[in-house]
């Protein structure tokens, strides 16, 4: 079967809108018949189930390539350019690409993996006269992502042309995405949410992608300017780094329809930060695995359930476990990881994705995450979960960033530790004293450490292993 395959998606938007454009990046424009075209020559040098890898930052080159597999049914596997050689390594000997391509910048780190690496890829693709056929099935896998590794080493997930299908559907159904929309893409596109969160379904409805290499908080906020840019997705990170430009007070920010938030709950007081200057920011939560997209608030319930995630997409069905960890089912759940068995069996329970997350669940049926099952903190028998005390410190004035993790303690067990970035003079004492006024007494961290920045990975998401090493 290939009614659900991602090929269409362009084959379709080059025979109806073929002149509009489908992609700008920094001045240089692809119509959606250039996108088309180029995705047709690129196909010509692959074969079904090929692993293209890939070492590039965001590109409509790189767009390109994901059509062209799409059209030859082999699987695209990006790899962050911010990973060490080592890492690298690990991901190719683990996909066994039949072909490496590795764009110009990246060429120092795709030669310092290829020599730790044990297989030998094709650098070029092959150039063949042949016509491309879409030969691919529903079910056949498009992208191949490997998880951060935040947690031991990384897991492939695999993606099939179904599981972008429907995911891209339910985001449309939900919050939407319009022909007319100008679409500010800074999400990498080595990550998931660089394809499955507006990009493709902005291809589907024939919009206009803003495609930036990077995220740059100046510029953002220019581009959101300059483009009229209507719609955007980040991390709360891309948000923070922007409302914290000198400029943001007086920037026009009066075009954008909807600015969506996931990867980590979004803390209510940076909510209002944005809400104050007309933008009330649309809160999801997805992960790879579930390509990502599980759940969103409606535009219209962004400040009345502040700090919820919302309910399930369209199609997409969520429980909560007797232990509290949020269960995800639907044609947009993953159907395993990449050669691995034993932790794909691992991740599910009677057909039930374990997200690792735990939530509650409101009488609406709106779910609010809480933190990770393996973050949370049991201080003297009690449960404590980080997320709550984060968003306590985050309603300080001064505080622009905040983490929480747990480390041991031969009175308690574990008791909390505070990492925060502050935005002007604070004590410890204070902050203390300002937790001590919202939390029970277990809750409030045990030690207050003051950095210049939290460390984050490649997504924006914060790195509390590192934390922990520290604490």
């Amino acid at each position: 079967m290939n009614e659900h395959t991602i090929d269409k998606i362009i084959r379709d938007r080059a025979r109806i809108t073929p002149e509009r454009i489908a992609i700008d990046e920094s001045g240089r424009t692809w119509t959606y018949a250039e996108l088309d075209a180029r995705s047709d020559e690129l196909a010509r040098g692959l074969s079904h189930g090929d692993r293209v890898s890939t070492l590039t930052g965001n590109s409509g080159e790189h767009v390109a390539l994901m059509f062209a597999c799409a059209k030859a049914g082999a699987i695209l596997h990006p790899i962050s350019w911010r990973l060490a050689p080592a890492e690298v390594a690990f991901q190719l000997d683990d996909a066994e690409p039949a072909v490496f391509l590795i764009e110009d910048e990246h060429v120092e780190l795709g030669e310092a993996a290829l020599e730790l690496a044990s297989v030998r890829p094709a650098l070029t693709l092959a150039d063949s006269p042949r016509e491309p056929e879409s030969r691919a099935a529903d079910e056949d896998p498009l992208l191949l992502i490997y998880t951060s590794g935040t947690t031991g080493r990384p897991k492939g997930a695999l993606l099939t042309h179904a599981n972008c299908f429907w995911t891209n559907l339910s985001f449309d159904l939900a919050t939407g995405i319009r022909p007319e929309d100008v679409v500010l893409q800074v999400l990498p596109q080595f990550h998931c949410g660089g394809w499955n969160v507006q990009s493709i379904l902005a291809w589907w409805k024939g919009a206009k992608i803003v495609l930036e290499r990077g995220f740059d908080p100046a510029r953002g906020l220019d581009l959101i300017e300059r483009e009229r840019v209507t719609s955007l997705m980040g991390v709360p990170a891309n948000y923070l780094f922007m409302s914290q430009e000198p400029r943001f007070a007086d920037a026009d920010l009066s075009s954008l329809r909807l600015a969506v938030v996931g990867g980590a709950p979004m803390p209510v007081a940076l909510l209002d930060v944005w809400a104050a200057r007309g933008v009330h920011i649309v809160q999801g939560y997805g992960l790879t695995e579930a390509a990502p997209n599980v759940l969103c608030l409606p535009p219209e319930d962004a400040r009345r359930k502040a700090g919820y995630a919302g309910k399930p997409y369209p199609y997409v069905a969520c429980d909560l476990s007797a232990e509290g960890e949020l269960l995800v089912r639907g044609p947009n759940v993953f159907p395993g990881y990449w050669r691995n068995e034993q932790e794909t069996a691992n991740t599910f329970r009677d057909g039930w994705l374990l997200t690792g997350d735990l939530a509650e669940r409101d009488d609406e049926g709106n779910y609010r995450i809480r933190g990770r099952l393996k973050d949370m903190v049991v201080s003297g028998g009690e449960n404590v979960y980080p997320a709550e005390i984060e968003a306590v410190l985050h309603d300080h004035a001064a505080v622009a960033d905040a983490a929480v993790v747990g480390v041991a303690d031969e009175r308690w067990g574990e008791v909390c530790a505070a990492f925060v970035v502050v935005g002007s003079p604070v004590s410890e004492d204070e902050l203390r004293e300002h937790c001590l006024a919202r939390l029970a007494r277990f809750k409030v961290p045990k030690s207050f450490t003051f950095l210049e920045t939290l460390p984050r990975n490649s997504v924006g998401k914060i790195q509390k292993s590192e934390l922990k090493v520290n604490a």
